[in-house]
């Protein structure tokens, strides 16, 4: 009872209890208020921008774009939506990443798309990304694949379809072949079709399983034996196959009627119990004579032949003349 009635003692009152919670409210609200102004404070606004990853002809205006979006911020508030909407404007631009240097410094960093092909429309010529993104104003270095299209070439993506899907092939390409590809199309039967300078066709048929394709392709065109094929076709990359290579003559197979084992003689099975002799032949008796013991019968007389007579066409034989 002594211990319980201390514990009672000890215990705060409902009043003080209330006055703890008014002060750490008021904590709470003070420093929420003290962080709301800091962040939006000169004390760390951002004075120092850099930009890395810019490569294209529009990295000088990229960079002051970016620095001038990022000025206007502070490293306690970085605004990211602000600063991808400053970098719309530039196709070029795939991804942003950005990071606050505490207290006055901005870490920005650029990536940009790659063209992979060149989208050929009449007389226009515009590099477009693996995904899709129209780089329009980008200038084409280097040895691009083309894809021709009829129709009009939008101004920042590729709807679904068999360009987009050409795109995404060129940029499956590894980096050694991707400058060797002179074309992707699309063909009726075989699908999309890849033209590659100086080698076979490679057929992929669809856009799917793309990186499994293009190893197969790879692995293909490095075999000695493949050499010389028109087509590689990788629709099945597990089992390529490569056409258009010289038939090797196969030797001739022996007919299933025609045998070349050699014939064995057909040897009798033997008696174990030793040769049996033949019995000997006894003539038959003629009736009415009788033969003496030990005599010899004679020899039979010869047959003489006696000639056809010829036959008269009329019915009757021809007579001989008389010698």
């Amino acid at each position: 009872r002594g211990l319980r009635r201390g514990l009672q003692r000890s215990a705060p009152s409902p009043l003080l209890r209330r006055r703890l919670a008014i002060v750490v409210l008021l904590a709470a609200v003070l420093g929420a208020t003290c962080m709301f102004w800091l962040r939006d404070s000169g004390l760390v606004a951002v004075e120092e921008v850099q930009v890395t990853g810019l490569t294209g002809r529009d990295a000088a205006r990229l960079r002051t774009t970016l620095d001038g979006a990022g000025r206007g911020m502070t490293t306690l508030h970085v605004d990211r939506a602000a600063l991808e909407a400053a970098v719309e404007p530039f196709p070029v631009v795939q991804a942003i990443q950005v990071e606050a240097d505490f207290p006055n410094g901005l870490r920005i960093t650029v990536i940009e798309h790659r063209p992979v092909a060149v989208l050929v429309s009449g007389e226009k010529r515009i590099p477009v990304a693996r995904d899709g993104a129209v780089l329009a104003g980008l200038p084409i270095e280097g040895s691009l694949p083309e894809i021709r299209t009829g129709a009009p070439i939008p101004p920042a993506q590729l709807e679904p379809g068999a360009t987009l899907d050409g795109a995404r092939v060129a940029g499956g390409a590894p980096g050694a072949l991707l400058s060797r590809l002179e074309q992707v199309e699309r063909e009726e039967e075989r699908g999309l079709v890849v033209s590659v300078r100086g080698g076979p066709e490679l057929v992929f048929g669809s856009a799917d399983r793309l990186t499994a394709k293009w190893a197969a392709a790879v692995r293909v065109l490095a075999d000695p034996d493949a050499a010389g094929a028109e087509y590689l076709d990788l629709r099945l990359p597990e089992r390529p196959a490569a056409g258009g290579l010289a038939v090797e003559t196969v030797a001739p197979v022996a007919p299933a009627a025609e045998s070349t084992t050699e014939t064995l003689p057909v040897v009798p099975e033997t008696d174990p119990a030793g040769p049996v002799e033949p019995a000997p032949v006894v003539p038959e008796a003629v009736p009415g004579t009788e033969s003496a013991p030990g005599a010899v019968d004679p020899a039979p007389e010869p047959v003489v032949p006696v000639p056809a007579q010829p036959v008269d066409p009329g019915g009757g034989a021809i007579a001989e003349p008389q010698p």
